[in-house]
């Protein structure tokens, strides 16, 4: 089969969002891994029903599809990243968490998007955790439901450094209809599985992959050929399990040369599968990248 690949406008943030729209389209992606934020489809703006409408009819002008992603630093608050969570103690900010990943559901849907992603959020020193599990799968149950009712696919990504933390995390919770946004890299910092392995036991669940490179141990998103990821086996397992929605690259440390790294990081996944076996008299012609 063949798999299909969006970029992350996170590593585009130094872009207006049509531009890096444009950009992904030049180097032949399937599609755009869409992060709501400030600059890009700010979904606290009061023309964000317009906005998402027009970005709407330009994805399809590029034939481009989407996933929603939900990790902006500072949309919700300019004082304190990625806060507050579905597990912040004060009530009234999971509230307002649970109201922004509800309009990120409005606007995935008006965009068809294949998923909208999210994550648990860093309880704070001196919080419980049992209490805080029991904030996020109130958050989630919400989440889910109004995303199932919407049309469209919610899925929770284990994020290092979280409540959810590894897919052992994610497995435990019993929120209907909530899928699985795998981010390969991950399980490179967590240690908990092989990214290939990963998606093989959990291809059933998963509603969206995060594809980069990252070294053992350390979560920063790295171009491909500078970490521990075996990017062939990643994708050889996507094929195996007919893994058929967008697979997306996150480098959003990368913003600074977009432009560059939006095709290279495309030429790579397109040039890096291994090779089959060298029939006799034939050499083999794999590609080599820096």
């Amino acid at each position: 089969m063949t798999l299909r690949f969006a970029y992350n406008t996170n590593g585009a943030a130094n872009h207006r969002l049509d531009d890096a729209l444009h950009l992904i389209k030049a180097a032949g992606y399937d599609g755009v891994a869409l992060t709501l934020d400030i600059h890009h489809l700010d979904p606290f703006a009061e023309t964000w029903a317009a906005e998402a409408g027009r970005v709407a009819s330009l994805l399809e002008k590029l034939e481009l599809t989407c996933v929603i992603e939900t990790g902006a630093r500072f949309l919700l608050d300019p004082n304190a990243k990625h806060e507050p969570t579905l597990v912040t103690a004060d009530a009234a900010g999971r509230a307002r968490r649970v109201g922004f990943l509800k309009r990120a559901v409005e606007i995935g849907a008006m965009l068809s998007a294949e998923a909208v992603s999210f994550w648990a959020g860093v309880p704070k020193p001196g919080v419980d955790h049992g209490e805080a599990r029991r904030w996020l799968v109130e958050g989630l149950h919400e989440v889910a439901t109004f995303a199932t009712e919407s049309g469209v696919v919610p899925c929770l990504e284990p994020e290092p450094g979280m409540l959810i933390e590894t897919l052992d995390d994610y497995a435990a919770l019993d929120v209907p209809g909530l899928a699985l946004a795998l981010d390969t890299g991950h399980c490179l910092v967590t240690g908990e599985r092989e990214p290939a392995a990963a998606v093989r036991e959990f291809a059933d669940r998963i509603g969206t992959v995060a594809i980069e490179d990252m070294k053992r141990g350390s979560h920063i998103h790295l171009p491909f050929g500078e970490g521990d990821m075996d990017v062939p086996g990643v994708l050889e397992a996507l094929e195996e399990v007919g893994f058929g929605k967008l697979i997306c690259v996150e480098l959003s440390r990368e913003s600074h040369r977009a432009d560059v790294m939006i095709p290279q990081a495309l030429d790579y996944l397109r040039g890096c599968r291994r090779p089959g076996p060298v029939l006799a008299g034939e050499q083999e012609t794999r590609r080599q990248w820096p």
